[in-house]
């Protein structure tokens, strides 16, 4: 694990071309003249009531990202500008004026719930401007002064003074605001709890599955050193290695075993970089491994390299399924043939969060009656994402570990108008669009469709009813379904091969929207009606 890193090594920005620092302030707080001592690095004698746009070269900062500087005037006649500019910042530096105590209480008074009421949600440098000004005497620090306005305000990154006539800290300014932006502090660490974010433990802990090579939960000293020269290109020496395990060991003594590093250390570390300022380093090893300012894997990681008509699917190839079976056997640790929610939790606790929690996933397989998911329902889910949200499916495939290129887990099955002028086809999923009235019975044909099924080819080519096909008996306790409900399972062909069926309920309130659009049903192989037999269904 590095010793901290140099901000020239990171990934310039995360990819972003400019940084817009909106500058905000009572009158007479110092806005004009700060922007324009730290364009020039001269105190102006005198200065504009408001500046044009400014522009720092990205050669004044580490990361190599240019900063755009907007002053603004709090004059009531410019508020409509004012409100525009602090929309379209990436940061806010907020000035109050050091020897003037009011400008203090106007903080937390009006320009901070000011900032919250339009909704702005961007980090926010306080800067306490004129400090050559301040009287002497005063007794009370700086952080006496912010620190319960920080506890209000959590969206304060930092709290600064600087003088522009002395030119004291007057460069700082902006890179802290910089910094703010291009290694933002809230999507890592929690500062109420001082703890780091779930969704950053959740990245942190694939990176070192990836880097624990031999898979024994502890990075040696070998996979520190790959690490190391991955992220930082520079290796780390015997004694910086030493030196680094000793620290955690001193604070955490579990963070440290027989075999390296562990889990718990390596979290240790990142937490403390962050606590000692230096979120750079925490954001290199994000980036590094392909992560955006969300902690998601980033656009340019996940792009499919195919594209597809609208009656093409995409599927999960050979290897990607042998893949997730070995994955669904390493995460079963009680050996039942069943991943129970404690089980699916670790197994997607490398992803942002568990892609199956909500619709239309949630209930869309079978589960047993613990609330387990079988290696069927578990490949079935992944049929389905991979159907619904081919990009989805790749980046949670990526997460889970898996390492091999898109080509070699994903294809684009052939059109199926020519697969109807073959008359056969290679594909393994399949998709019902399931169509009625309110009360019909859709939603219950869904649930009662997840069980084990056995299908009959020659019914299906003669168009006879099938009877017995569903073995999971019908429930009363079911709700109605929606745009969103579907349902898929594996079902047997006679000869013994099996394919993925998806029924998708289509609501009778959504069924025109629905069909608004030529390509709607592109993507359905057989569409089923549904009726109620007691009553009549003329006209359907």
């Amino acid at each position: 694990m590095p010793t901290g890193g140099s901000p020239a090594n990171s990934v310039p920005g995360g990819g972003r071309a400019t940084v817009r620092v909106v500058v905000v302030g009572d009158r007479a707080t110092g806005k004009s003249s700060l922007i324009a001592t730290a364009a020039s690095e001269n105190f102006p004698e005198n200065v504009l009531p408001v500046l044009p746009l400014t522009r720092l070269p990205a050669d004044s900062y580490p990361d190599g990202v240019p900063v755009v500087i907007v002053d603004t005037s709090s004059s009531l006649q410019y508020k409509g500008k004012l409100d525009e500019e602090l929309k379209r910042a990436d940061a806010i530096v907020l000035t109050y004026a050091c020897d003037q105590h009011e400008t203090i209480a106007r903080l937390s008074a009006f320009w901070l719930p000011e900032i919250r009421r339009l909704k702005v949600k961007v980090p926010v440098i306080v800067v306490g401007c004129k400090l050559d000004l301040r009287d002497e005497s005063s007794q009370t620090s700086l952080e006496q002064q912010m620190l319960p306005i920080m506890q209000q305000f959590r969206e304060i990154e930092t709290c600064m003074e600087c003088s522009a006539a002395k030119f004291v800290q007057v460069p700082e300014v902006f890179y802290y605001a910089q910094k703010a932006v291009l290694h933002p502090t809230a999507p890592l660490f929690d500062q109420e709890t001082q703890d780091l974010k779930p969704r950053c433990e959740r990245a942190l802990k694939r990176i070192f599955t990836l880097c624990d090579h031999d898979m024994d939960g502890a990075l040696n000293d070998e996979e520190l050193n790959a690490f190391q020269v991955k992220c930082f290109n520079a290796p780390l020496q015997p004694a910086e290695i030493a030196g680094v395990k000793r620290v955690v060991q001193e604070k955490l003594p579990e963070g440290v075993n027989n075999r390296g590093l562990t889990l718990a250390g390596f979290f240790f570390l990142h937490a403390l970089f962050i606590e000692r300022g230096r979120l750079e380093t925490t954001w290199m090893v994000l980036r590094k491994f392909g992560y955006n300012n969300d902690i998601e894997l980033g656009d340019d990681f996940l792009s499919l390299p195919f594209k597809r008509c609208p009656d093409q699917s995409v599927e999960l190839k050979s290897e990607a399924m042998e893949f997730l079976k070995g994955v669904f056997s390493s995460f079963d640790t009680d050996n039942d043939g069943v991943l129970h929610d404690p089980e699916l939790n670790d197994l997607f606790s490398t992803a942002p969060e568990s892609p199956w929690d909500e619709a239309p996933y949630k209930a869309a397989v079978e589960r047993t009656a613990s609330g387990g998911l079988s290696l069927s329902g578990f490949l079935s889910e992944w049929a389905l994402m991979t159907l619904l949200d081919p990009v989805q499916s790749w980046a949670n495939l990526i997460y889970i570990g898996y390492t091999g290129d898109p080509a070699s887990a994903l294809c684009v099955t052939r059109r199926k108008s020519l697969d109807r002028k073959r008359q056969q086809t290679e594909r393994n999923v399949f998709q019902s669009f399931v169509f009625g009235p309110k009360n019909a019975g859709k939603s219950a044909l869904l649930k009662s469709f997840l069980g084990r099924c056995s299908f009959d080819t020659s019914a299906q080519t003669n168009r006879r009813p099938v009877s017995n096909s569903y073995c999971r008996p019908f429930s009363d306790n079911y709700t109605l379904g929606s745009n969103d409900c579907y349902a898929v399972n594996f079902v047997d062909r006679i000869g013994g091969t099996k394919k993925t069926l998806v029924l998708r309920e289509i609501a009778e309130d959504g069924v025109q929207a629905f069909l608004s659009t030529r390509e709607s049903l592109a993507t359905c192989d057989v569409a089923v009606f549904v009726y109620d037999r007691c009553k009549s269904f003329e006209g359907f």
